[in-house]
């Protein structure tokens, strides 16, 4: 027996990809029933950019990994992870940025042939080996030592993988 279920209207939208013919790809549910299919659809992708951060946040900047349990470290982390999205993605437009960089980025995953854009993964992995780089170069003018160019090539294979 189940309790406390409720039965309420819905509007379902089938969403099928032009020239498929049969089927369809994706099913949307609405409980608003005044908004056509096709205002449906757009506020679906308009909220899929959402989405896409907020998994970035979790996956790639650790908010999903965070094991606080202090109320106010609980209150910061996803602020936190969700502040250093945004600082990588305006250092790599503002300077990060190369055209080469999904050339190089379609040569280590070549199962991204169509790839025209980085991708959040893409800009926090430049700015990881820039960061590397510029601590090196910094204090050490001079030609790097052989630990310092171990190091830099575990970060790079590291980064690339």
């Amino acid at each position: 027996m189940v309790l406390g279920v409720r039965s309420r209207p819905v509007r379902v939208v089938l969403v099928r990809e032009p020239g498929t013919g049969h089927g369809y790809d994706l099913a949307l549910v609405s409980t608003d029933l005044q908004t056509n299919p096709a205002q449906i659809i757009e506020r679906y992708a308009a909220r899929w950019s959402i989405e896409v951060a907020i998994e970035d946040a979790k996956q790639l900047f650790g908010a999903g990994q965070a094991r606080n349990r202090l109320a106010t470290a609980v209150r910061r982390t996803v602020p936190f992870a969700l502040i250093t999205q945004t600082l990588t993605m305006l250092w790599y437009t503002t300077a990060g940025h190369h055209p080469a960089d999904i050339t190089e980025r379609r040569e280590h995953a070549p199962y991204y042939p169509t790839k025209s854009q980085p991708s959040t993964a893409d800009m926090i992995t430049k700015l990881r080996r820039v960061l590397i780089a510029t601590r090196f170069r910094a204090s050490h003018p001079d030609a790097p030592t052989s630990a310092e160019i171990h190091t830099l090539r575990l970060a790079w294979d590291t980064d690339a993988a």
